[in-house]
């Protein structure tokens, strides 16, 4: 593909460091200038793709800078590859300045460097340049093609977009002090709280590792286990419970939890199930009962997302909101949904001072569940939950979500990118 590039019209650019370039089509030089070398840069680039637009091909660029010379081939489409091995300039070798003759005679030379000495700092050490360079410029842009300059040379900022990306990430990364619960919550079915429930895990474990937990806290035929991996046993909440006490002793291993839980291969994070097959009188879990569970998981992992089920009423509902450190309320687009998540922030923010806590720093993921609604609609919804918590994000309706095992990486990526900036807003509350 390289070789087929012509090398007509002959084009070079010229990037200096004082904010100012030149841009040379076939011997006729126009000045660049803006607020900085990286805006030249784009200036230039934007200028040579408007160039190939009108040839209706890619056309060849030669850019020079400080460091050297950079062969770029440039699509009409903006996008930008290498043109070839890039000729970098030698390292100019720093050599000590000779010091200025002094105009004093020699008594006021020797005068002026004992009072020199005199004045200079009782240690070294204290006046020393720390030899650490701590880097305060974001790292060049490494996508689209801002990305492809800065591979052959070039320091390109990111975008805003890949930024914010950026910033998503690292909020999504971090590790706190002590294990956090997160509540997914709705009292009306359908309202995608195991979706949500297994897209959250799935962002925090692949960007900050291991010790995150998915757990169905749902009597009622919890689906969480249908919708994700099964290990190599069937274990639930009800194999756990009797054996609390021996994984809370001194001598239990982490490696002792693996017979209790399954671990997702892709997404990297655990799955406390419970038994869908069983009747809600036959797996009720009293409150103390909650609180050694907990105590359990808390022990193992670092951060618990807590699939609620619907029952609002029962022990273990409450007695997770007791537990719980971060408040999701999970909703579709549709009215019913929305209608119950805002009515149980509202009856959370009148039950005690902990819950209304939650409430008020509650986030709200709005998702697009059906292929005949709208994403607008979703932010509509999200919207209208402003004065309820402290944010509201949507997500695009993904036909991966729809049936079958949640896994990551089926989604597109407009739907991985809205989960990963829910993620980071669950983070922010941390």
């Amino acid at each position: 593909m390289t070789r087929d590039v012509p090398t007509f019209p002959l084009i070079t650019a010229l990037i200096r460091s004082d904010a100012t370039g030149e841009l040379t089509v076939d011997g006729e030089t126009e000045a660049i200038r803006a607020d900085d070398s990286a805006r030249v840069s784009e200036e230039i680039l934007g200028r040579v793709a408007a160039l190939a637009g009108e040839l209706g091909r890619p056309v060849r660029l030669t850019t020079d800078d400080d460091r050297g010379s950079w062969p770029l081939i440039v699509h009409p489409d903006g996008n930008v590859e290498s043109g070839g091995e890039p000729l970098l300039k030698p390292i100019p070798e720093q050599r000590p300045e000779p010091q200025q003759a002094s105009d004093a005679p020699p008594e006021h030379a020797g005068v002026a460097a004992r009072s020199a000495r005199a004045e200079a700092p009782p240690s070294r050490r204290h006046a020393r340049a720390s030899f650490l360079d701590e880097e305060t410029r974001p790292k060049p842009a490494s996508r689209g093609w801002r990305g492809l300059i800065a591979k052959s040379g070039i320091r390109v900022p990111p975008s805003a977009r890949e930024l914010a990306e950026r910033t998503d990430v690292y909020a999504v990364s971090q590790h706190w002090p002590g294990p956090r619960t997160i509540a997914v919550v709705n009292g009306k079915g359908g309202a995608n709280k195991t979706p949500t429930t297994a897209m959250l895990s799935a962002v925090f474990a692949r960007n900050g590792g291991s010790g995150v937990l998915a757990w169905d806290n749902n009597e009622t035929r919890g689906t969480l286990g249908w919708r994700t991996e099964q290990g190599p046993h069937t274990a639930t909440v009800q194999s756990l419970l009797p054996n609390a006490e021996v994984l809370l002793s001194p001598g239990a291993r982490a490696a002792d939890l693996s017979q209790f839980v399954h671990h997702q291969t892709g997404d990297k994070y655990d799955v406390l199930r419970s038994n869908p097959t069983m009747l809600a009188t036959e797996q009720r879990i009293a409150a103390e009962d909650f609180d050694r569970l907990h105590a359990v998981v808390t022990k193992y992992f670092r951060l618990i997302f807590v699939d609620s089920g619907n029952d609002e009423s029962a022990e273990r509902w409450l007695r997770m909101i007791d537990h719980t450190n971060q408040l999701v309320i999970a909703t579709t687009a549709l009215g019913e949904h929305a209608e119950a998540g805002a009515l149980l922030l509202e009856a959370l923010a009148q039950r005690d001072e902990h819950s209304a806590k939650l409430a008020a720093n509650a986030v709200v993921i709005v998702s697009q569940s059906e292929k005949s609604g709208s994403l607008a609609a979703a932010r509509g919804v999200a919207d209208g939950f402003g004065s309820l918590a402290r944010i509201a994000v949507s997500v695009p309706f993904d036909r991966a979500m729809h049936g079958g095992k949640l896994r990551y990486d089926d989604l597109a990526p407009a739907t991985r990118r809205a989960w990963l900036r829910a993620a980071a807003a669950v983070a922010e509350g941390l």
